[in-house]
């Protein structure tokens, strides 16, 4: 199968699980907190395993790591240098609090880099995966897809995308590194996708977070054009299992 039908199937995948998780949205789901006091529900639950399912039917022998089994089994401590990431419910506490920027997520990992994902929004019908020698948004339900590209970046007008827990001297702090204009709260993986279609320019990330809440975004963005590395620039690899698959900094950047 190729990269391109294997962002296709991915889509599939990823809009199966958005079908079954947003009738849960806003029915007031029990939360229960993890290990690392992140929260869960059946919605994290339930979508990860009907795509571990899908994905052993498509893909026998590519093994997997998805975020709710590494919570209960652990990570593994070696991976194929080919393996999907996948991250069934990418802001879960925006589920929770009953908005709509939660994302689910499957990245396709090969020799360290992404080669194929999609990235579902299932509260606004959203599909944004990689195909064709690029990347493709549909609505859930559609067929094919329309081609999406990064724009270029006006040094006037610089949107940067951030997360909704910045304090004002983290805020200073990015803004006089990277130079933006203006700026847009906003959860999940979905920042990552916004910035592909060309809604915004840049995404730093100065804190934790887990290689399958950004992998699937990651091959997205690079299919449009854009690109995701290190503050300094330098590769942003995958399969860091000395790290249990927690990455460094980074910044997502648009043309």
């Amino acid at each position: 199968m190729s990269e391109a039908d294997i962002g296709a199937r991915l889509a599939e995948i990823v809009e199966a699980a958005s079908a079954l998780i947003l009738p849960l949205w806003r029915t007031g789901l029990t939360v229960e907190t993890k290990s690392d006091e992140s929260p869960v529900t059946a919605a994290d639950q339930r979508g990860e395993a009907l795509i571990l399912e899908a994905l052993t039917r498509a893909f026998p022998g590519i093994p997997t790591v998805a975020e709710e089994t590494v919570s209960t089994d652990g990570a593994p401590t070696e991976i194929a240098h080919r393996f999907f990431l996948i991250d069934p419910l990418d802001g879960t506490k925006a589920f929770v609090r009953g908005e709509a920027h939660f994302t689910v997520n499957i990245g396709l990992i090969e020799d360290g880099f992404p080669v194929a994902g999609a990235v579902a929004a299932p509260a606004t019908g959203e599909v944004w995966f990689t195909g064709g020698g690029g990347a493709l948004k549909r609505q859930i339900g559609g067929s094919g897809g329309a081609p999406i590209q990064v724009r270029p970046r006006d040094p006037a007008h610089v949107l940067a995308l951030t997360s909704h827990t910045l304090k004002p001297e983290q805020l200073e702090a990015l803004e006089a590194k990277y130079g933006f204009t203006e700026r847009q709260a906003m959860d999940s993986s979905i920042k990552l996708c916004v910035i592909a279609e060309g809604g915004a320019d840049l995404y730093p990330r100065h804190g934790t977070t887990m290689e399958w809440d950004i992998a699937a975004g990651h091959a997205v963005l690079a299919a449009a054009g854009g690109r995701l590395t290190s503050p300094d620039g330098d590769p942003f690899t995958y399969g860091k299992v000395a790290e249990g698959f927690k990455n460094g900094w980074f910044v997502a950047r648009g043309g």
